[in-house]
């Protein structure tokens, strides 16, 4: 790979995304995807004559502390990594820290550490960027890193909605979008990139670990396949990512109209459709439908899968008047209508 490509990869993304000397918020773990995620940011500034802005550019670690003095090592390493950036560049560079006890607060509230760690994660982000005026914050997730994704829900079993993977951007909150500046590089190439810079960087030692499932996927699984099935196996995944990220779109827009098609003033407490309208869609507009609706109403959704969602396409066709749904949702068919709302 021609090395100087990864910070072109990253300029492009944000051409497409029409992101403009905006003030960024960068975050780094210390791990080789983010430490070259901020090298090209940097890059564009100073050696490629690219103008991001006089901005600053606010690089944010969260320390989780599940790995003792590891962890604190990996702080100290970017604390240490801006402050050589600021010294030896043109970029303006701000170093945000914070520390949290992630295992000791996932066990006292009985929460699943990674769920509870990704959502503190996204919390802090949030919160920092407002605070520090960021309009985005940018993570080093790689094709490599989508392809486990698809791959890791393919194993799971999912859906379309699934099957989109990692979004190359999303609203975090009102007024901060979560971008992927190198979701379309490979990690070989991250790699080359900072060897090429003779750049330090962390290596997280539970990313080794074959206790986790995403572990085995990226260290056996993916490399299995490429080995004697596909060698572009990540390609091919990511490609799949992107296009189901298109085909959930246009049913996310088919399953609007159709609510929108359906609804009908209320009834109290319940949601009321007009049955004529729902029997005559498909299910691959109804199923989407009813996960809009369950949205919109903060209706329980755990334990909702894909036959209760079939089950619900299928209602106003016929059958059953009525039917209690997990999370004590009922819905019942009444003459041209289809009442659903909580049982009482």
């Amino acid at each position: 790979m021609n090395t100087a490509l990864l910070p072109e990869v990253v300029l492009s993304f944000l051409s497409e995304q029409s992101i403009r000397a905006e003030r960024l918020l960068v975050a780094v773990s210390g791990g080789p995807d983010s430490v070259a995620l901020l090298r090209a940011l940097v890059d564009l500034n100073s050696e490629h004559g690219v103008c991001l802005g006089s901005q600053t550019i606010v690089v944010a670690h969260l320390n989780h502390r599940l790995r003792g003095s590891e962890s604190d090592a990996d702080e100290y390493f970017v604390r240490d990594l801006v402050g050589g950036l600021k010294t030896q560049t043109q970029t303006h560079l701000a170093f945000r820290y914070e520390r949290l006890d992630v295992a000791g607060r996932a066990a006292a509230e009985g929460s699943n550490l990674e769920d509870l760690a990704r959502r503190l994660r996204h919390e802090w982000f949030a919160n920092l960027a407002r605070e520090s005026g960021c309009t985005f914050v940018a993570t080093g997730h790689t094709a490599d890193d989508q392809a486990e994704t698809v791959l890791h829900r393919l194993l799971r079993g999912t859906g379309l909605k699934g099957l989109r993977g990692i979004a190359p951007r999303r609203q975090l909150v009102d007024g901060v979008d979560l971008i992927r500046p190198l979701l379309h590089a490979r990690r070989s190439e991250v790699l080359a990139y900072l060897a090429a810079r003779a750049q330090d960087f962390r290596q997280d030692s539970s990313n080794l670990s074959r206790d986790f499932t995403r572990n085995r996927i990226r260290h056996d699984l993916l490399p299995y396949l490429a080995a004697n099935y596909n060698p572009e196996i990540v390609a091919i995944l990511a490609g799949l990512a992107e296009q189901a990220g298109e085909a959930f779109q246009e049913q996310e827009a088919m399953a609007q109209e159709l609510l929108t098609q359906a609804e009908l003033p209320r009834a109290g407490p319940c949601v009321v459709l007009d049955t004529e309208r729902l029997a005559s869609a498909p299910g691959s507009a109804a199923r989407p439908m009813y996960r809009l609706l369950w949205t919109r109403e903060g209706w329980p959704m755990g334990s909702m899968g894909f036959k209760e969602w079939q089950r619900l396409a299928e209602f106003a066709g016929g059958g059953p008047t009525a039917v209690d749904f997990p999370g004590g949702i009922r819905v019942r068919r009444r003459e041209r209508v289809v009442l659903i709302g909580p049982v009482l």
